[in-house]
């Protein structure tokens, strides 16, 4: 009986944090100290609201790679110097498209990317 409600409360904890998981598709507009301000990408581009959020401690930076079979952004190779690459440190105007990935209200995951190459 006990073997059986551990392996219960197993699943619900894993299903529960997976949950909490999200991945949004954004503009990033500014990276400062430990936040990031985006604007989530709304697609034909539209923007939503600026949103700021923090990084977690051990966030990764990743090149995206686009999978054409789930149209999403997928990570790929680690970025050379985290958050100080270049593309990063020298966001524009139009901002630096990206798919964050967050747990709760932390971004612990950025990969760099989301456009796809035209054909």
């Amino acid at each position: 009986m006990v073997r059986k409600l551990l392996c219960v409360a197993f699943v619900l904890a894993v299903g529960v944090s997976v949950g909490l998981a999200d991945e949004i598709r954004a503009v990033i507009t500014k990276i400062e100290g430990n936040k990031v301000t985006f604007a989530e990408s709304k697609g034909k581009g539209e923007k939503g609201p600026e949103r700021t959020l923090p990084l977690a401690e051990n966030v990764k930076v990743l090149k995206g790679k686009y999978n054409q079979d789930t149209k999403k952004l997928e990570a790929g190779e680690p970025l050379e110097a985290g958050l100080s690459n270049e593309a990063l440190k020298t966001i524009g105007a139009d901002g630096v498209r990206a798919t964050l990935v967050t747990e709760g209200d932390k971004v612990t995951e950025i990969r760099v990317g989301g456009r796809r190459k035209k054909q």
